[in-house]
């Protein structure tokens, strides 16, 4: 890698030390071989940069000022667990580096270290984390139905693009409108199975007769309606990937069907006695608990760990606000073309009412509520009223700092007083409070001990009107 490279491409490293001169030594190596160094020299610094951009590597020393470099890396794989973080002391011992790599640590490098040592090991950490061929922003085609900037979808896109030059079945949870078939089909394109066919079926929205014909196919006259020979989605999907959407609503006889095909890689139409052949990739989607409906016996726990090889969980769309406006400015660019309308965007206060929004739906919601919003739109900038009319809401609530932790101290201390049936020292021994400091609160908060206990018959507490 050159100095030269432009620095869109150039790899991104976190480096973290509380020594100014070996800060300053490590950040002129790096981007002498071609990296773009973020230097900084705290944990807390650098937890702070996660939140801003997320580097494709950390680097630290372990003795730092507040937290250590452990403590570090324990948060950096929380938020971020496809983030490689290699670490440098000067206190090395054999024990540390046990420690440091049995949790994960990718590298472990003591000072003073071998400036050729550290580049093999960053080299190593960025190849593993990253599948091999152009850099991922030198093409990102695979992911282009995938709108985002937050940083939760770009730690989801890395694991999934890693997971893509695999073979292993694929299992992706979320809530329903997250955004489950677009992942999955990603994870096709990004594949060595790109070229060949993508394929997707809703289990739970055919029924159970018609389902293991469309999934196997079948021979003519396998029941009265097959006139014809039919071929499955499976058969379709040959060589190609098939997403099974909303896996958790297959029926239990079609459940041990699909197992015995997945175990025999072949499939065996309606009618026929003979089976054929199948290569395909299998990811599954599904928006249930699945556990809890093996524990109930709705679904099979042999076939749960076929399909869940890998899981991605994909955040709702209230875990990615920062993505909200980037998507509503996205789907009113498309919408507009499709209804022939000159955009402007959103007014301010209506993006704001977008960003604040619940959104229970998910990015399926907010498509449609933009799509409302465009189609009855007269004018080529979208207001708050219609926004407003679209989310079915007549306003949007915007509370200062101050406000917001007023009403969340009070709901807090509702909560625990009827979790405590109003007695007051348990209250105050579950929010590790003493009891003068809790009866406090309870004074500022207007909020009566008393009116929680459950003998207080006819009486509603004050909290609740």
């Amino acid at each position: 890698m050159s100095p030269d490279t432009p620095t869109a491409t150039r790899p991104r490293l976190l480096v973290v030390d509380d020594d100014p001169d070996m800060l300053r030594l490590l950040s002129m190596r790096l981007n002498a071989a071609g990296y773009q160094v973020t230097a900084v020299g705290s944990a807390e610094a650098a937890l702070s940069q996660l939140d801003i951009d997320r580097p494709q590597l950390v680097l630290s020393d372990v003795r730092l000022p507040g937290k250590d470099g452990l403590t570090l890396f324990d948060e950096v794989r929380a938020r971020h667990p496809s983030v490689p973080v290699i670490l440098l002391t000067a206190h090395g011992t054999i024990p540390d580096a046990v420690e440091a790599t049995a949790r994960g640590v990718f590298g472990y490098l003591t000072k003073p270290f071998d400036a050729k040592a550290l580049l093999e090991k960053i080299g190593q950490a960025l190849s593993l984390s990253a599948p091999a061929g152009p850099a991922p922003s030198a093409d990102e085609s695979w992911r282009a139905g995938i709108v985002s900037r937050s940083n939760r979808m770009a730690d989801l896109l890395a694991e999934a693009r890693l997971i893509a030059q695999g073979d292993a079945s694929v299992l992706l949870r979320g809530d329903s409108g997250t955004g489950k078939e677009l992942l999955a089909r990603a994870i096709h394109l990004a594949s060595k199975r790109a070229k060949r066919p993508f394929v997707a079926v809703n289990c739970g929205a055919i029924p159970e007769a018609l389902l293991e014909s469309e999934l196997f196919g079948h021979v003519k006259g396998a029941f009265t309606d097959a006139v014809a020979n039919h071929k499955g989605l499976f058969q379709a999907a040959d060589g190609g990937t098939l997403l099974l959407d909303e896996i958790g609503d297959m029926p239990p006889a079609l459940q041990v069907k699909l197992l015995r095909v997945l175990q025999e890689r072949a499939v065996r139409p309606l009618g026929s006695s003979q089976s054929i052949p199948v290569d395909v990739r299998i990811i599954s989607a599904t928006h249930r608990d699945l556990e809890a409906a093996m524990a109930q016996g709705q679904f099979r726990e042999d076939l749960y760990y076929r399909l869940n090889v890998v899981t991605l969980q994909l955040p709702t769309l209230a875990e990615r606000r920062e993505d909200i406006a980037l998507l509503a400015n996205h789907f009113l660019t498309l919408l507009a073309a499709k209804y022939g309308k000159r955009s402007a965007g959103f007014a301010p206060e209506a993006l704001k009412a977008l960003t604040l929004a619940s959104w229970p739906g998910n990015v399926r919601q907010l498509y449609n509520v933009v799509e409302q919003t465009c189609a009855l739109s007269t004018t080529p900038l979208v207001s708050l009223a219609m926004v407003q009319r679209a989310l079915r809401t007549p306003s949007v609530e915007v509370l200062s700092f101050a406000e917001a932790r007023q009403r969340f101290e009070r709901d807090y201390l509702v909560g625990l007083l009827k979790m405590t049936d109003g007695n007051v020292a348990d209250a105050a021994r579950l929010a590790q409070r003493n009891r003068t400091e809790f009866y406090r609160l309870l004074q500022k908060h207007d909020l009566t001990p008393g009116l929680f206990k459950s003998d207080t018959a006819g009486t509603e507490p004050v909290a609740d009107s």
